[in-house]
């Protein structure tokens, strides 16, 4: 085990990133006694109401930058689009964790199917696209329904389109054309789960138990605890997650999502993306573990200790979409544990909030 010397209370963390996830790991770094430093383009990011220390600035300014690693000693993100190059900055005057290869691996689709290829990890059926005949091609040897998906800055059903005919080939391509572009076969899982896995800084690797996901209009809508699998599927879906984790030299948590295919005693279980960061998905942790998503990703860059991942009660975090926000108070009862980010406005799609709703045992 390598040996760390773990940073200290007051250390100055800078957080790339001004969104409900900054805030919620500005949170759990204050609770450790360490001050953050949110650096965002945005001078409405809900981070900046929980820490005094801000950055407003576009991630391609050099000298900003620069400014901002001098003022902190050690710095995360909390996205995974962060540009490379903003990271390269980064990485040159501060430490940077995780590291700039955890986004060149997440931030495009094709080089994230062919790291977990080349990993032995199973992933769904792929080809590149870079033209329509590319396209025919990749459909002739893929067959259909296939999804259509641009390479980079998809998310929340943002940037693809599901090919079930060869009709639907044109509009799709005709929509998301101009960029690279990759081919997916359709897979028709039984179930999407996914796993919250933290690596520390001298390598120790932990898990949090398998979340099973409903999404509604691409979005994420709830994640819930235990999910209906069967114990092999669980601990094959941990141990890929940790490998990955391994594999990348993570330092932090790293969300990895799967569909399950078949369960059993075989299990077969596909990666559909790696997340960078804390995760959606394990919002969860904030009620019914020791230690949350947050706090452990916070210990991992600072080289503390890992903490315990143990799930204390049955639990389902439900995302707060849009006007969803506004019912929160009436939702605030026993067993609910509400958290509100503090955004401005309520878009349609929006993530405003999540409850994690607890199976508080009867009396």
């Amino acid at each position: 085990m390598t040996e760390i010397t773990p940073l200290l209370p007051g250390t100055r963390i800078g957080i790339l990133g001004g969104g409900q996830l900054g805030r919620m790991l500005s949170l759990a770094a204050s609770q450790l006694g360490m001050r953050t430093h949110i650096f965002c383009p945005d001078e409405n990011s809900p981070a900046f109401e929980v820490t005094p220390h801000k950055t407003v600035a576009g991630y391609e300014d050099v000298a900003a930058l620069r400014a901002f690693a001098s003022a902190v000693d050690v710095v995360t993100y909390e996205f995974e689009n962060v540009p490379l190059a903003t990271a390269k900055v980064i990485a040159e005057n501060v430490p940077l964790h995780p590291g700039p290869k955890a986004l060149e691996v997440s931030q495009d689709r094709l080089a994230e199917k062919g790291f977990l290829t080349r990993a032995g990890i199973a992933v769904a059926s792929y080809r590149a696209v870079n033209s329509r005949a590319d396209l025919d091609a990749a459909i002739a040897e893929i067959g259909l329904p296939a999804v259509l998906k641009t390479t980079r800055l998809g998310y929340d059903g943002k940037g693809q389109r599901t090919i079930r005919t060869p009709e639907d080939a044109e509009a799709a391509f005709a929509a998301l054309s101009g960029v690279d572009l990759v081919l997916e076969g359709f897979i028709a899982f039984q179930k999407e789960i996914s796993v919250i896995v933290v690596r520390g800084a001298d390598g120790v690797v932990v898990t949090y138990d398998p979340a099973e996901n409903v999404h509604k209009d691409h979005i994420l809508k709830t994640s819930t605890l235990p999910a209906s699998i069967s114990g092999r599927a669980a601990d094959k879906a941990r141990g890929i997650a940790g490998q990955i984790a391994a594999e990348l030299g993570y330092v932090g948590t790293m969300g990895v999502e799967f569909f399950l295919v078949a369960d059993g005693d075989e299990p077969e279980i596909l990666v559909n993306e790696i997340a960078p960061r804390v995760h959606n998905s394990g919002h969860w942790t904030q009620a019914v573990c020791v230690t949350d998503q947050f706090e452990n990703h916070i210990r991992a860059i600072l080289g503390w200790p890992l903490g315990s991942t143990i799930r204390l009660a049955d639990v389902v975090m439900e995302n707060l979409i849009g006007e969803e926000i506004n019912a929160t108070a009436g939702r605030s009862v026993t067993g609910v544990q509400p958290h509100v980010y503090g955004k401005t406005e309520a878009r349609p799609g929006r993530k405003m909030g999540h409850l994690n709703i607890v199976k508080v045992p009867k009396p």
